[in-house]
């Protein structure tokens, strides 16, 4: 969080383009570590059972301009590196029964009690390789991870196009300046507290299961969600791309279509984490390491050629080329 949060200075103070793209991929290197832990943290805290841009267009049109727009990212960077210094705990078990242990030997002044973790030498170099490592071992030799990845960053790179298709439909045909086009977004917003409510009603559903079965998670059980997400995600790209594409349908209609879309993706991200991390416990950090390598690729590649796209094929066929793309992806 503070490299992340000082490359966010670097980008919102640069003079050039070259400072913004090298801070840019510094705070990228540094923002991808939360991205990977902190699924794998909640694994470790939580049981089966309980784990489950209109701003900145606000800002680039007032006397603040686009700077803000990372200053402010900053800002938010630093506050949660400081509450994680301060109040974030160690939550994986290997380290936390090495304190433990030394405050065992502490209080009896008996220096042979000892954690197994203590026991394995650490080799900087190793430990370097291992970690960079294994997220690409698994995304490469294990099936799971990357079919499920190919999926997410499929639906990912979806997410980023409509950065590109909301100002385009909703500032290019609709009139609407920057600030007031952002506001469409809600739709998605109310789509993904829908999918929250959903996901937390099926729980009840989940913990009878996890119980039935001595308390030994299923992966696949996460995954029914993942199908309704994904049927919802396709049907919002069809009702956004056919509502959106001219003037004369009120602009209400393709910011409804958020609804499904905004549905779909939290029902998708969600529990396909939750998959990831009841399928590789341990290692769910290096899975999802794996799967935030292929999604980044895919959120970063999409917005290039989007523009293009939709202006070349059309809002309404964009949208329905992506919508069969992903119900083929769903079969």
């Amino acid at each position: 969080m503070f490299g992340f949060s000082i490359f966010q200075i670097g980008v919102a103070a640069g003079k050039d383009l070259q400072t913004i793209l090298l801070c840019r991929f510094w705070g990228g290197i540094f923002g991808a570590a939360p991205l990977a832990v902190v699924a794998a943290v909640f694994s470790d805290m939580f049981d089966n059972k309980t784990r489950a841009p209109f701003i900145g267009g606000f800002i680039v049109n007032s006397y603040l301009g686009w700077r803000w727009t990372e200053w402010l990212v900053s800002i938010m960077g630093f506050v949660a590196f400081f509450l994680d210094l301060f109040f974030l705990e160690e939550t994986y078990p290997p380290v936390i029964l090495i304190s433990k242990a030394k405050e065992l030997r502490r209080r009896t002044k008996n220096w042979g009690i000892h954690a197994k973790q203590e026991e394995i030498e650490i080799d900087f170099r190793e430990l370097i390789t291992k970690n960079f490592s294994r997220p690409m071992r698994l995304l490469v030799t294990e099936p799971i991870v990357l079919l499920l990845s190919i999926y997410m960053a499929f639906i990912y790179g979806l997410l980023y196009l409509f950065l590109t298709a909301y100002p385009l439909v909703f500032q290019g045909i609709h009139g609407m300046k920057p600030g007031v086009s952002g506001l469409p977004y809600f739709g998605m917003i109310i789509g993904m507290l829908i999918a929250g409510l959903y996901i937390v009603l099926t729980q009840p559903s989940y913990n009878r299961k996890l119980a039935a079965n001595n308390g030994v998670p299923i992966p696949e059980w996460r995954l029914p969600p993942v199908i309704a997400g994904g049927v919802s995600f396709a049907g919002g790209l069809f009702w956004f791309g056919w509502s959106g594409y001219k003037a004369d349908i009120h602009w209400i209609v393709p910011t409804l279509s958020g609804l499904l879309t905004g549905f779909g993706l939290l029902s998708i991200f969600l529990q396909s984490l939750n998959y990831l991390v009841d399928a590789y416990l341990m290692f769910a950090a290096s899975a999802i390491a794996a799967n935030t390598f292929l999604r980044s690729l895919a959120g970063a590649g999409f917005p290039l050629f989007s523009t293009y796209m939709f202006n070349g094929m059309g809002i309404n066929w964009a949208g329905t080329l992506l919508g069969v793309d992903l119900l083929n992806e769903i079969e």
